[in-house]
């Protein structure tokens, strides 16, 4: 019988207070992310779209969409803390962008579970509260978000498949 490793997330169970969990590899983020990602949502701030415009700005040159930066910082987590143990995003607070991200900067995110507590409403599953931090690869912080989630534990999640 040959064994088979599934690729998934943490239960609740397994995720660790004050741990700081790093999520590798980092993304490089492009032009082409930017223009592609901003004209999809529709936003049309020119300090994403228009460089000549952009030059003559404070920061010399087009910014990354700080949207398109938050979803990548999520997204990097994913693997390594959601996959197929989450049941429902409840919620995003204190979302922070404290130093640009540029074309051609390289994302790391980590990220450290705040805190954790079983639901008094629904059996076999926890909130999960997740503080993640994206750097840039020069270790700046660029951005910064609290992130709260409905988690399985791993024996609900287990008798309910």
């Amino acid at each position: 019988m040959t064994r088979v490793v599934e690729q998934r997330g943490l239960y609740f169970d397994e995720l660790e207070e004050g741990v700081i969990y790093a999520h590798k590899p980092g993304r490089t983020v492009t032009e082409t992310d930017n223009v592609l990602f901003t004209t999809l949502t529709m936003n049309s701030q020119a300090l994403h779209l228009d460089a000549a415009w952009s030059s003559t700005q404070p920061f010399g040159q087009r910014l990354m969409n700080s949207m398109f930066t938050l979803s990548t910082m999520v997204g990097q987590s994913v693997t390594q803390l959601t996959q197929g143990t989450i049941i429902a995003q409840l919620g995003l607070t204190d979302v922070t962008f404290p130093h640009p991200l540029y074309h051609g900067d390289t994302l790391y995110t980590e990220t450290v579970i705040a805190g954790k507590r079983l639901s008094s409403s629904r059996p076999g599953q926890g909130i999960v509260t997740m503080q993640h931090t994206g750097r840039n690869q020069d270790g700046v912080v660029v951005a910064l978000a609290t992130r709260s989630c409905l988690m399985w534990t791993k024996d609900a999640h287990t008798a309910q498949s």
